[in-house]
């Protein structure tokens, strides 16, 4: 579940750093209400990065995918007929 926290909590830095490392994942800053901020842990930063590469990577790959693409059937009888008669 995410953690919010008020803007003026960032006063208590430690709390909040014990926070982003022992949860893993990011705490969002409010101001007045509404979302200011977000703040996380270097190692959650990381993952996400890793993580938005990864994604890039299959996003990337879908799209060349794309191009031409055959049914498996009608390439194997294709392949049938041309190789064993």
């Amino acid at each position: 579940m995410p953690k919010i926290k008020p803007i003026t909590e960032l006063r208590n830095t430690t709390e909040i750093s014990e926070i982003c490392h022992s949860e893993l994942e990011p705490v969002f800053i409010t101001k007045n209400g509404y979302g200011d901020m977000v703040i996380m842990s270097i190692e959650t930063y990381e993952q996400i990065i890793e993580m938005n590469k990864i994604d890039n990577s299959i996003y990337d790959a879908e799209n060349d995918s794309n191009k031409e693409l055959l049914d498996a059937r009608e390439a194997l009888s294709a392949l049938r007929r041309k190789h064993f008669g």
